[in-house]
């Protein structure tokens, strides 16, 4: 296999872009990062029948897709609560379901990607597309991303499938059709790239009204028609109006319902504004880590809210407690 490179640094010179690979296939952080390893033991495997025609970065999309799709055929689709059933209203303690939630994944691990890797883009790592992929069937999903995310061939997808192109052409125009009816209409209007002056500011009011214990001021930054899910729980709202409800019942100490207090910071992830958070409970002294949620920012305001409790501070680089300083 001398026309390979040594192996060690063919992983790390491809390990972010795979996993990221991974990751759009299979709307999982943890996932991905078990199909990475996956990959590369595969490749590592098969390395003396590697004719490098295709060259080294193909072999290994190849080689990963087919891990991914193996998954696929086993594991139901991932979801978020607003695609289980209708909204609800607050009342009270919700209880985790555990369920194969759709996850996050921090901005870092896309910057990673490398200098090689297809440029990481909003519109094909954002929640509500992944969210719509995850109801193809996963040849559809496969072909969508292949096609239209790293720019592959019809005959390349076809070859990987082992399928004819007139059939890999059929299967990513279900899939483009499919989501066409599963995204956002609006979705171009959505705040994209670096963060705006504006959105810096929003960011900074929505954690001070948080940090505050205060729901009106998280009220005025909120479309009336704004939705927030909660992973694991399976309960969402689907306007300002009952999120506010909901935090009135949260945030207020004087009620049986508060959870405590809460401390942020800005981040991103899924190539969107986001915040870390960690939560005082009442009764303890420490702020431990909490979650992420992501949001989505439309003319001003906020439109969409996506706080993931479960994902681990360690994946985020962040701090297990919170400290002032």
């Amino acid at each position: 296999m001398d026309h390979v490179p040594d192996f060690e640094t063919l992983v790390e010179r491809h390990r972010r872009e795979i996993q990221v690979h991974c990751y759009r296939m299979l709307g999982s952080l943890a996932d991905a990062e078990d199909l990475a390893q996956e990959t590369f033991l595969r490749a590592w495997k098969a390395r003396d029948r590697f004719e490098g025609r295709a060259g080294v970065r193909t072999w290994l999309y190849r080689i990963a897709t087919n891990a991914c799709l193996d998954v696929l055929a086993r594991r139901p689709r991932r979801v978020l609560p607003d695609q289980l059933g209708p909204s609800g209203e607050p009342g009270g303690p919700i209880a985790a379901a555990d369920l194969p939630w759709l996850e996050p994944v921090p901005d870092r691990l896309l910057d990673e990607a490398g200098p090689d890797a297809v440029v990481v883009e909003r519109e094909t790592i954002e929640l509500a597309y992944l969210a719509a992929v995850q109801y193809l069937p996963p040849r559809q999903r496969a072909v969508l991303v292949l096609r239209d995310v790293l720019g592959w061939s019809a005959k390349e997808t076809a070859d990987l499938l082992e399928t004819s192109v007139a059939s890999a052409n059929s299967a990513l125009q279900r899939a483009r059709a499919t989501l066409r009816e599963r995204l956002p209409a609006h979705r171009a209007e959505w705040t994209a790239g670096d963060p705006t002056a504006e959105e810096t500011a929003l960011l900074k009011r929505f954690i001070a009204a948080y940090e505050a214990g205060d729901p009106q001021a998280v009220a005025r930054l909120l479309h009336e028609e704004a939705r927030a899910v909660m992973p694991p729980y399976e309960l969402w709202f689907g306007s300002a109006a009952a999120i506010v409800r909901a935090l009135s019942l949260s945030l207020d100490p004087a009620s049986p319902h508060c959870v405590g207090r809460f401390r942020m910071r800005p981040t991103r992830a899924n190539r969107q504004p986001a915040v870390a958070t960690w939560l005082r409970r009442p009764g303890e002294d420490e702020y431990r880590w909490f979650g992420v949620s992501l949001l989505t920012i439309e003319h001003g305001l906020v439109t969409e809210l996506a706080a993931f409790e479960s994902v681990p501070a360690a994946a985020w680089g962040l701090p297990e407690t919170w400290r002032d300083d």
